[in-house]
């Protein structure tokens, strides 16, 4: 991860928000932000403690009918403070989301909204995003070893998350949603945030339209393209395919091999 700079706006709430979900350039957008100043939160890069009881309860909240939901009152701006906002000027793909709600907490923040098209983004979604989630062989047993042995609970949030966001109780009606969800979060945004506090924003846009928005200047540095796969040599991808496996796998890995030591221990014991 790297460094963070001071902003001005920390412990002010969030003085952008990013409208853009998973898989929408938001490692290239995070880079950027922070060559400009800004104290961001990127994906798990940036978690730092235990933040996923607050994120399973803003879930929750939001939407109150996902499975096994605890019933609670909708957040309101000291909450998402207690989440992101004390601590961040920006948050990109975990509070994507949640960006309805943020614009209301966070009335003056700026609106960077950032657009792929949706036949491209959702096999890259849900290849990245919802396998993991749903469909891994082994996943259902790294959550219980992630909660029961870590007292972590980040897939169960982030399951509540989908499933609320899509409208959905399953992984199939996660997928028959998703059309729908795509073209209703970017309606909402836009209808939510008038256009002179909104940003179109364009990953080919460089720096000049973002620097323009946000009243910085325009730095002397290459705009960060980070994570572009089509842009990797040979030899890249198969080092990117390889690490992307060890992440994806890898916990889970571990997951099964603590589950499969905990039965030769108690065997052992016999």
């Amino acid at each position: 991860m790297e460094d963070q700079p001071q902003s001005s706006q920390q412990g002010q709430g969030l003085g952008v928000i990013h409208a853009a979900l998973f898989r929408m350039g938001t490692t290239s957008l995070a880079s950027a932000y922070r060559t400009l100043g800004y104290k961001v939160h990127h994906g798990v890069d940036d978690i730092r403690g235990n933040p996923w009881p607050l994120i399973e309860q803003a879930a929750e909240a939001t939407w109150p009918s996902v499975p096994g939901a605890t019933p609670r009152q909708p957040f309101i701006r000291e909450d998402w403070d207690t989440l992101w906002g004390s601590k961040y000027d920006i948050v990109t793909d975990l509070a994507s989301p949640f960006v309805p709600e943020l614009i209301k907490a966070y009335p003056e923040a700026k609106v960077v909204v950032v657009q792929r098209d949706f036949d491209s983004w959702w096999p890259s979604f849900k290849s990245q995003l919802l396998t993991t989630l749903f469909t891994h062989p082994l996943v259902n047993i790294g959550l219980f070893y992630e909660w029961h042995v870590n007292g972590v609970r980040a897939g169960y949030a982030m399951r509540k998350v989908h499933f609320g966001f899509f409208g959905a109780r399953n992984l199939q009606e996660i997928e028959a949603n998703a059309r729908e969800t795509y073209d209703r979060y970017f309606e909402t945004v836009r209808k939510m945030v008038p256009p002179e506090r909104r940003l179109e924003y364009n990953m080919d846009d460089g720096w000049g339209p973002l620097c323009a928005f946000l009243g910085k200047e325009v730095p002397d540095v290459p705009f960060p393209r980070l994570n572009v796969r089509k842009n990797y040599s040979k030899e890249e991808r198969r080092r990117y395919r390889i690490k992307k496996t060890a992440k994806i796998f890898g916990p889970w890995v571990l997951a099964l091999l603590g589950v499969g030591t905990a039965i030769w221990y108690n065997r052992s014991l016999k």
